[in-house]
């Protein structure tokens, strides 16, 4: 009786299981188009958009067996545009951080209503490209913008407030704008999840909020800071458009250096391409660095 219910595959609630070997096998789902050819265009994308680009500049850079690099190495002038990228990359996205920060725990404080509004609102300056963003700052702080009259009226020089967003401080200040909002939104989802418990205990044992947020806080979210902190930097280090605005050529740094070198009065394709590599190269180390403390030290 026990074998021919078996043969029949009724079980008995409790007994025990039919082998594997004689239940059906589920086949595999088939592999469509979309599975096996789902990735071409992105890959037609990227051979189109970076591969081959990158493959000229390459070309370009290394034509007369590198002696555009011999050039650039021992061109003062690209030293110290070398310098002042990196100051001012390193001073925007150190602005951008600890502001992003801020507004992200302010973020995390809202009710979801009021949530959603500040997340619209953040999502605004993400938008505009740098030129949009580089004329909004000269109508609002230039010489004679309305920030800048507002002021005048109080008693503040026109001309020496105005000046200031055409300077590198001002660049900071206009590159912060675009990559607070970034900041912000890399960093909330790490301090809506943070666990609060060992920092109200900390506080009930007698650690004071600084303490708390130094030895626990910030021990959890150092990783996801210092990415956003990377990621906001090289963003910075290969602006363009702003820096071009606000600045022209007064200010020295590689991506308008760049721009030089390609003009009609100085054309000079090999050391634009070879500037342009060395710029690649900087950028692509930066976001390696954070991509590496975030594996290292998972959430």
């Amino acid at each position: 009786m026990t074998s021919a219910r078996a043969a029949a595959g009724i079980v008995d609630a409790g007994g025990p299981l039919p082998p594997q070997a004689d239940m059906p096998r589920v086949k595999d789902t088939p592999r469509g188009w979309v599975r096996r050819f789902g990735g071409l265009p992105a890959a037609v994308v990227l051979v189109l958009g970076f591969g081959l680009p990158l493959g000229a500049l390459v070309v370009a850079a290394f034509e007369g067996h590198g002696a555009a690099f011999s050039a650039i190495a021992l061109d003062p002038l690209v030293r110290d545009a070398f310098v002042n990228s990196l100051a001012l990359a390193v001073g925007a996205g150190t602005v951008s951080l600890l502001v992003g920060v801020l507004l992200a725990v302010t973020l995390a404080r809202q009710t979801p209503r009021r949530r959603r509004i500040w997340l619209a609102a953040m999502g605004v300056p993400l938008a505009f490209s740098g030129l949009v963003i580089a004329y909004g700052f000269i109508l609002a702080f230039g010489r004679s913008g309305f920030v800048t009259m507002t002021l005048a009226s109080l008693g503040v020089d026109p001309v020496r407030f105005g000046a200031l967003i055409y300077t590198a401080p001002g660049l900071v200040g206009a590159y912060a704008y675009y990559l607070i909002p970034r900041v912000a939104l890399m960093v909330y989802p790490a301090i809506a999840n943070l666990d609060r418990r060992p920092i109200e205990a900390a506080l009930t044992l007698g650690a004071t909020p600084l303490r708390a947020i130094v030895d626990i806080a910030l021990r959890e979210l150092w990783p996801t800071l210092a990415a956003a902190w990377c990621l906001v930097t090289a963003i910075a280090l290969g602006t363009y458009g702003t820096a071009l605005a606000l600045a022209g050529t007064q200010i020295n740094i590689l991506p308008l250096l760049m721009f030089l070198k390609m003009s009609d009065g100085q054309t000079d394709f090999p050391q634009a391409a070879a500037l342009s590599l060395v710029l690649m190269a900087v950028c692509s180390g930066v976001l390696a660095l954070g991509e590496c403390l975030v594996r290292r030290h998972p959430q």
